[in-house]
């Protein structure tokens, strides 16, 4: 195993594969409380148009998707209580307005984009420097957040309502989540790319809420199931003729998949 950190490329992934798989099983602790799934789902697929943008400019496509990520994540929060819609209703909207602006300015493209294809579906064996001090500094900032506002974010997970009784600064509070959220897609997006990045966000977290009891293993299990997804699918492509990102997602599923049955059979015949 020593010779795969005998290639600086390597070394960068294997450093965005633990910043990520730390990163995002934090915030799937909460997108799975909240039920915010298809939030997650929704601004990842919206970042699609972001990205477009960004080749069409000459800008960068990771900064410009990330814009519209996050963009996308608060403009839902905002929509949804201003006009009393659900999350849901309104990501739908965006899904679709982000995919098809961006289907509609690919289509205008001529010419090869290789990091079109590396956005889509990933490649973390291309991370750079600068990538890997983005993902620190988004790691770090939305950390503090966490560590911050752990118990009132909790609060509003559980029961909205009752922190808006106990005087909680609710409205703050979400729209800080869905930032984070946004900016955990923008990081993450160059590991598992804009298809699949979902996953990422929302298996750590639902397979750790099918084993835990409370919140603190449900967080711990979270962030365990995410790095050993992130490093185990790294480790994989190295070895085997698979695309990181795939790699990352199919353990992330057979990983929940097995705890599904397992808690299955246990309750069956236990």
């Amino acid at each position: 195993m020593s010779e795969i950190f005998a290639y600086g490329f390597m070394q960068r992934a294997f450093l965005a594969a633990l910043l990520v798989g730390v990163l995002c099983p934090t915030i799937s602790f909460f997108v799975v409380l909240k039920r915010l799934s298809f939030l997650g789902a929704g601004i990842s697929h919206t970042a699609l148009g972001g990205i477009a943008i960004g080749l069409a400019a000459g800008l960068d496509p990771v900064f410009t998707g990330g814009i519209f990520a996050v963009g996308t994540a608060m403009s839902t929060g905002h929509i949804s209580r201003l006009g009393k819609i659900s999350e849901d209703t309104v990501i739908g909207i965006f899904y679709a307005s982000g995919m098809a602006l961006g289907i509609a300015l690919i289509s205008t493209f001529k010419g090869y984009y290789p990091e079109l294809f590396s956005l889509l579906f990933g490649n973390i064996l291309a991370v750079s420097r600068g990538d890997l001090q983005v993902m620190a500094a988004a790691l770090v900032a939305i950390m503090i957040f966490v560590v911050l506002f752990f118990k009132e974010l909790l609060a509003i997970c559980f029961d909205e309502e009752m922190a808006v009784a106990g005087g909680l600064p609710v409205g703050p509070l979400y729209m800080g989540l869905l930032a984070a959220i946004g900016l955990t897609v923008m990081v993450s997006i160059q590991l598992v790319g804009v298809v699949l990045v979902a996953a990422l966000i929302v298996i750590p977290g639902a397979t750790a809420y099918r084993l835990s009891s409370n919140y603190r293993s449900m967080l711990a299990y979270s962030l365990v199931f995410g790095l050993a997804g992130s490093l185990g699918g790294l480790f994989i492509s190295y070895y085997y003729p698979v695309p990181p990102g795939a790699a990352i997602v199919l353990i992330l599923a057979a990983l929940f998949a097995l705890t599904v049955a397992g808690k299955y059979i246990m309750e069956k015949h236990f």
